[in-house]
């Protein structure tokens, strides 16, 4: 399984943090990410979403770009498990996947599915990577590109 990790675009702090929205600066870093990502191999079936605002705005955009569905899970917001995440990604038929979040879970969730652990790398925002799982499971992934605003 491919998989790629996205933290959401730079977001305003004007209003509570389910609700911030992209800045314009976010929303161009998110387009050079996703135009990055069209020129890859790796294109994703299907995007998992947070449902924070910032999260689906970058989701939205990064969809635009690549033609791929949006999918909201609610257990992939800022201070969610990562646990809960690779239980889900166990029962995924979808590769490659693009889940779309926030830190601390993007890193969190990285380094749980590479090293094992889950003390969290942190990722720029609108940063996304890409994992090479060949079995979904904590230490079996390997990174196998980054794509940078």
């Amino acid at each position: 399984m491919h998989l790629m990790i996205m933290r959401h675009g730079e977001a305003g702090w004007h209003t509570l943090d389910q609700q911030r929205e992209l800045t314009e600066v976010g929303r161009h870093g998110v387009a050079d990410v996703a135009a990055q990502i069209a020129g890859s191999p790796w294109r994703p079936a299907a995007i998992w979403s947070s449902p924070y605002i910032r999260a689906r705005q970058t989701a939205a955009i990064v969809a635009e770009v690549l033609n791929c569905p949006i999918i909201e899970k609610p257990f992939i917001t800022p201070d969610d498990d990562p646990g809960k995440c690779l239980d889900a990604l166990l029962d995924n038929e979808l590769s490659p996947l693009l889940i779309v979040s926030h830190m601390p879970l993007v890193g969190s969730l990285s380094t749980l599915l590479v090293d094992g652990h889950r003390q969290g790398i942190p990722f720029m925002t609108s940063q996304a990577v890409l994992l090479d799982m060949p079995v979904v499971g904590p230490g079996c992934a390997d990174l196998k590109a980054q794509f940078l605003p």
